[in-house]
């Protein structure tokens, strides 16, 4: 069930949203909804993947099934 909350701002800053919601066909109570909605999903996604990228560093990388040591990487 959606909450209502109240929100202060700017005058002018509402009359621009007023603005941009009626051009995307919107309430400005739906466009503040749809803005907070993308944020969040946008912030955990980021939060996924930064868990990810760090889950693969603590594995290591792993380069096929090609065994390397230091002395033949360094041949000159």
């Amino acid at each position: 069930m959606a909450q209502n909350i109240t929100l202060s701002m700017d005058p002018d800053l509402l009359r621009a949203a007023r603005v941009l919601a009626a051009e995307r066909g919107v309430s400005v109570s739906k466009l503040l909804a749809q803005e907070l909605e993308r944020l969040v999903r946008d912030e955990q996604a980021m939060i996924q993947a930064r868990k990810q990228a760090l889950a693969n560093l603590n594995r290591g990388f792993r380069f096929g099934n090609a065994k390397f040591d230091r002395d033949s990487l360094y041949e000159r």
